[in-house]
């Protein structure tokens, strides 16, 4: 065999420099969302390439930079530098829907406050949850009030001003009265003597038919 071919053969089995290394880890870094490993590199990079040390000046050069090369256990990943994480952060509106129960709840606090539990059950027809009552209090749309001066001192509900600011109210005195309600269609006839049903235990609070013109008497 000649020098020539002996020479050509061994250039087949030759690494490529190692600034070429360092593109080729990168771009399977760039390409990968997950962390990959040292040994998982080598097997993808040519005969002959030394991913350690291409790493190594791979993260050299980061360095600093908006993005860095960072270590994930026994891997490596393209990653937003530490220092800048504040700039992925997105705020995003949570929309949440209330159940029956809630809106009923909350439309009789805002217009019989303050108001005890007892009493919101009395006007409802049934008992109130009390996931019903931390939904609400949740949201900021209720808060305590003050307890009442009767038997076992009650605490009270009251609307809070996130609720008046949500609903473009100055005040609770700003609540649209029930000809105001039946005209906009937000508030039904009210259903004839006898109706409301008294539910026992275990039963769901939502599916019970609710007088909802004693709901916004004022």
């Amino acid at each position: 065999m000649s020098e020539e071919t002996e020479e050509q053969e061994e250039s087949l089995f030759e690494a490529p420099p190692m600034a070429e290394q360092e593109r080729m880890i990168e771009a399977v870094l760039f390409a990968t969302s997950e962390p990959i490993t040292l040994k998982e590199l080598e097997t993808r990079m040519p005969h002959g390439c030394d991913a350690a040390e291409a790493m190594v000046h791979l993260r050299k050069r980061y360095e600093g930079r908006g993005v860095q090369v960072v270590r994930v256990d026994d891997g490596y990943a393209l990653r937003t530098a530490a220092d800048l994480g504040f700039l992925m952060q997105k705020e995003t509106v949570e929309v949440r829907k209330l159940s029956r129960a809630a809106i009923e709840t909350l439309a009789i606090i805002a217009y019989h406050q303050p108001v005890t539990r007892a009493e919101i059950e009395e006007i409802r027809g049934v008992s109130v949850s009390r996931g019903t009552v931390d939904q609400l209090l949740e949201l900021e749309w209720i808060r305590f009030g003050r307890r009442k001066m009767t038997p076992g001192r009650p605490v009270t509900f009251v609307v809070t001003q996130n609720f008046l600011d949500h609903f473009g109210l100055e005040n609770a005195r700003d609540l649209p009265g029930l000809k105001e309600l039946r005209s906009a269609g937000l508030l039904e006839n009210r259903p004839p003597p006898g109706t409301v049903p008294v539910l026992g235990d275990g039963e769901e609070e939502e599916d019970a038919d609710v007088n909802q013109s004693e709901m916004f008497e004022e």
